[in-house]
């Protein structure tokens, strides 16, 4: 009989290892070192738990009033932040206890665009960074103005810096191959990625789906991406293939079909990690649990599929974003016929 224990989580580090902590609401995590299900493991357990009782939360509540920790933490507590999806608060909190950690006591009704665009280029090396504080700045003030705590906006008139990016790289048939080659049918890894391919989830909808979300021949759930402000559902029939596998992992009566090595629902960090390490076993080290979504917005566009009908399927808002993939294919298909024509 196998126990879940308490605030136990666990990530895979770069070299495919799994390392195993203990993470109480609002504390810092611990590591467990020892192996799991030796006594050591327990005791180190233990002492992890009483750690974590003891360790003092990210942000001072003694934090003086107007200062830019104080406002942090304000908006922490607020609706709005609440309301906001947990991958969208876990990166605005990160950025703004970072900047905390150098600016936290100093007024924040001193702050001016000068000094947002001052933090923003000292992040000028990783563009991506400094857009995403800036970002994460814009909501904070945005809701500190309509809360009253502030009477102005420091991050009006600062742009984001611009920078040319590839994004996730688009899988190619070759690399899928490559990947069921390493990982057959049967295996949780080959599931992995057919519930990707056949479902265009991200990275958070993989680890959530499970036999309540297949019925009737078709697939039914709701996407993580911005559930509580802007909820999309997906019904999309079940793919044959999708189905195949599914049958082949024999994953039992589980609410959700990939579970940890102890038993346990991933989170979307963990199986994205858990998916690099698959595609690392496949040397395919570039490749990404995104990527499959384009690659099969990319396939369905080759297959003659309009944007509408590609929105359908992978739950895109904005023509914008899917008219790419069918721009390409449609390239694509002008530059077979060309060279059929050259070749004749």
């Amino acid at each position: 009989m196998r126990v879940p224990l308490k605030y136990i989580c666990e990530d895979v580090d770069r070299h495919g290892n799994v390392r195993c902590y203990v993470r109480a609401p609002g504390k810092r995590k611990v590591r467990i070192r020892a192996l799991p299900g030796t006594p050591e493991f327990m005791d180190e357990y233990q002492a992890a738990i009483a750690t974590a009782a003891e360790a003092p939360l990210r942000q001072a509540d003694e934090a003086k009033k107007g200062s830019f920790r104080y406002l942090c933490i304000r908006y922490y507590a607020s609706a709005a932040y609440k309301a906001l999806d947990i991958s969208t608060r876990n990166w605005q909190r990160r950025a703004l206890d970072e900047i905390a950690l150098e600016h936290g006591a100093k007024p924040v009704a001193m702050m001016q665009s000068r000094h947002v665009r001052r933090m923003r280029d000292a992040k000028a090396a990783t563009p991506a960074a400094a857009n995403q504080l800036v970002k994460a700045l814009r909501a904070l003030f945005s809701w500190a103005n309509e809360a009253e705590e502030t009477m102005a906006n420091p991050t009006m008139g600062v742009k984001k810096l611009k920078y040319r990016s590839d994004g996730h790289h688009t899988w190619t048939d070759e690399e899928i191959q490559k990947y069921y080659e390493r990982h057959p049918l049967g295996t949780k890894a080959r599931l992995a990625l057919d519930l990707l391919r056949y479902t265009t989830g991200r990275r958070e909808d993989a680890p959530r789906l499970g036999r309540q979300h297949m019925r009737d021949g078709r697939v039914r759930f709701r996407q993580a991406k911005n559930e509580h402000r802007n909820p999309i559902d997906i019904d999309i029939p079940l793919h044959p293939a999708l189905a195949e596998s599914i049958a082949e992992a024999k994953v039992g009566t589980n609410m959700t079909f990939l579970l940890t090595e102890f038993g346990k629902p991933f989170t979307a960090n963990g199986f994205g990690n858990k998916f690099k390490d698959w595609c690392r076993q496949a040397d395919l080290p570039h490749c990404s649990a995104h990527g499959i979504r384009k690659a099969t917005s990319t396939e369905l566009a080759e297959a003659g599929a309009t944007p509408h009908e590609i929105m359908a399927i992978t739950g895109h808002q904005s023509l914008k974003e899917v008219e790419r993939y069918t721009k390409a294919a449609s390239r694509k298909k002008t530059a077979n016929a060309a060279m059929a024509k050259l070749q004749a």
